[in-house]
């Protein structure tokens, strides 16, 4: 009885393991999507002005405050693929939201889009000002 025990359970343990993601599959799909510090956005912006940087907030967000040289265009926008389209796929591009979660979507869609490099910024403008990082107006 024991015996039969332990069999079922090792089979049990193997069928839900199987069914998780591992940490390879994840990495497979993010591909070149890379997250990086607010400091080191600061420091791309400023030692290249012309680098491609997304704001994907709302455009009422946008108007509030971003970053200097961001351009906007709203991942929950419906037209979101279609903007994006101005941007050079073969060029990195940085995007950022306020606290990370709608640029981590939008690294992804970017990424299914076929751009090649993305550089997605932790924390958001929320860690960006926590950081005393200049913002425009």
């Amino acid at each position: 009885m024991k015996k039969i025990l332990i069999i079922a359970l090792g089979i049990g343990i193997t069928f839900f393991s199987s069914c998780k993601e591992s940490p390879t599959q994840i990495t497979d799909i993010k591909g070149d999507i890379e997250l990086i510090s607010p400091q080191q956005v600061y420091d791309a912006i400023y030692k290249d002005r012309s680098i491609q940087l997304v704001d994907v907030r709302t455009p009422e967000e946008y108007k509030g405050n971003h970053l200097k040289g961001a351009q906007n265009i709203c991942v929950t926008s419906d037209d979101f693929k279609e903007k994006v389209k101005i941007l050079d796929k073969n060029k990195p591009v940085y995007v950022y939201c306020y606290k990370g979660g709608r640029s981590a979507q939008a690294a992804l869609e970017l990424k299914e889009l076929g751009f090649t490099k993305i550089y997605d910024m932790d924390g958001g403008i929320l860690l960006w000002e926590e950081n005393k990082l200049e913002l425009s107006n």
